[in-house]
């Protein structure tokens, strides 16, 4: 039986973005970003997919650690870091290297005495304003690190760009610059570019780039789609029509009856919501595909359904079935109409959903 609400992942799309990313930056070395469950893809399904990539980055200590419990092998970077003992214990013991960024990290390390045990990243803030050393700071704590018996040499230095996504903006060359000016008496791998970085900033490719949303086949630009940039989109989410009927003219539809027919048409109800994922404050308007046709959303997006106007599907009928992103609809277009980005979209699938993998 087709469950009511299903997303479909193709792997091979997964190993086609990465294959991109070699293309953009074709002499580093690729940390493919898979915190967040894999964007909402599964933590170990995109590991898996990806074991070709250099490393791996994860944003909290038990994501790395699923991962090795699970067998991933690879490199795997850990972007919070971590707070306390009891993770750094953790990161020893799993072989996970954290992303250094606060001065209560470096005095953890400083009160071990274990030789050449962990390797880390260290954080450079250059503009990001969230984790990281300011460049006033960064000489004085790499060289307390640079002292540290724990730490394994050389130390692998990194930044985080905030405005890549936007072209025209030039924070992001002054980021890279003051990145550059900050490190430049030091020989240690590099890392700065994210999606947006290596699509769109040559000079953010260093000896590292960290992929995160573009092995998904979603774009890191609001002016473009995936499919646009050579990416293959990976997940395609989908349900099934459970109720076809007409309405009247001056007729509610849905909660708070905040859409009203304007002439008799025919309604379809699909069995899907934001109990599945599918985003609460899409418009009225954003796009639905019923047999691969698209139809518009109608009234509020409930729990477990919406509602589609089926006036150019006359003949749609209980069971029909319906795609809400994928299959030539851009899960960006519908981010657009629910003034949202994808990224939440992807990452917000429930438990509920069947996950079906397709292998071509």
């Amino acid at each position: 039986m087709t469950p009511a609400a299903y997303a479909v992942l193709n792997l091979e799309a997964v190993q086609h973005n990465l294959q991109v990313v070699r293309r953009y930056a074709p002499d580093a070395k690729i940390m493919a970003v898979i915190k967040a469950n894999g964007y909402g893809h599964g933590l170990l399904r995109i590991a898996e997919a990806l074991q070709s990539a250099d490393a791996f980055a994860v944003a909290r200590v038990d994501e790395g650690v699923r991962l090795r419990k699970a067998g991933i092998k690879n490199r795997i970077a850990v972007l919070e870091g971590f707070t306390c003992v009891e993770e750094l214990d953790a990161l020893l013991n799993f072989k996970l290297d954290p992303v250094v960024h606060s001065f209560i990290q470096v005095e953890i390390f400083e009160s071990r005495a274990e030789q050449d045990a962990c390797a880390i990243w260290l954080k450079l803030d250059t503009g990001m304003n969230r984790l990281g050393f300011k460049p006033n700071e960064f000489n004085a704590v790499y060289q307390r690190l640079n002292r540290c018996s724990i730490i394994k040499r050389p130390i692998s230095l990194m930044t985080h760009l905030a405005n890549a996504d936007d072209k025209q903006d030039a924070t992001t060359l002054k980021q890279i610059r003051l990145f550059n000016e900050t490190v430049a008496a030091l020989g240690n791998e590099r890392s700065i570019a994210n999606s947006a970085g290596i699509l769109a900033w040559q000079e953010a490719l260093t000896d590292w780039v960290r992929p995160g949303v573009m092995l998904y086949g979603i774009s890191p630009f609001a002016d473009s789609t995936g499919e646009q940039l050579g990416l293959k989109p990976v997940m395609g989410l989908h349900s099934r029509l459970i109720a076809v009927k007409p309405i009247a003219t001056g007729d509610k539809v849905g909660y708070s009856g905040t859409w009203t027919c304007i002439k008799p048409t025919t309604l379809g109800v699909v069995a899907i919501g934001y109990g599945d994922g599918y985003p609460r404050y899409a418009k009225a308007g954003t796009p639905v595909l019923v047999n691969g046709q698209r139809v518009p959303l109608i009234g509020r997006v409930s729990m477990d359904m919406i509602t589609v106007d089926l006036e150019t599907q006359p003949d749609a009928k209980p069971g029909d079935p319906v795609t809400l992103w994928g299959d030539g609809l851009a899960v960006e277009e519908i981010a657009i109409c629910a003034d949202t980005i994808p990224y939440t979209l992807v990452c917000g699938i429930t438990q509920r959903v069947q996950i079906v993998e397709q292998r071509v």
